[in-house]
């Protein structure tokens, strides 16, 4: 009979050898989760690398950051566009601006110097690292540079908020990058396929 069917392991054949793989040092930390267990298809964690780990961990955090505000930022102005001008200068409103890719067409080159200065002054001088990925000392969404108490304590509820960030990160970049691709084929990240007539 089956080992399978008698639910009796046969000591010599194991029919999914991926269960007992060797723990590599990093399985149950934040961003471990299932189904998919400790994600490294390319096996960057090998090496044991604490460092290399806690930065790598740390880059994915801050994209995923980066990526759910341009979720976000993606999906407001079909809906609601400040009152005023972007630019007085150049008599430029925010209602004029086209949404999605189309806008870096429009906003002008100091706009887009301000987006670079400002991160680069998050980057190079706001944020200090606290030693854990992601955390810069600012507390929950960062309520603390506003002067707010955002710490949590309990040490579930922080956990579980953490997996969530690192989820949702990990789901925004992959959203984001499907609204580029389809807003560059069709010109709108909703964008009717029928417009986009290079396939053959």
């Amino acid at each position: 009979a089956s080992p399978l069917r008698s639910l009796k392991s046969d000591p010599g054949f194991n029919t999914l050898p991926e269960w007992d793989r060797p723990k590599n040092g990093f399985e149950g930390l934040v961003g471990d989760q299932p189904p998919l267990g400790l994600w490294d298809p390319l096996g960057f964690s090998k090496d044991r690398d604490v460092e290399k780990f806690k930065r790598r961990r740390e880059i994915e955090l801050k994209h995923g950051r980066v990526a759910m505000f341009a979720t976000i930022g993606y999906i407001v102005p079909e809906y609601y566009k400040f009152p005023g001008y972007l630019s007085p200068s150049l008599d430029l409103k925010f209602v004029d601006m086209p949404n999605g890719l189309k806008a870096l067409s429009v906003m002008p080159p100091a706009g887009i110097a301000q987006f670079f200065a400002f991160i680069g002054f998050i980057e190079l001088s706001y944020n200090k690292s606290y030693g854990e990925p992601g955390n810069y000392g600012k507390g929950l969404f960062g309520l603390g540079s506003l002067g707010v108490s955002a710490t949590v304590s309990d040490p579930k509820s922080r956990d579980k908020k953490l997996r969530a960030e690192v989820s949702n990160g990990r789901l925004a970049m992959m959203a984001i990058i499907g609204m580029f691709f389809q807003d560059g084929l069709t010109g709108s990240a909703w964008g009717d396929w029928a417009l986009y007539t290079a396939s053959p």
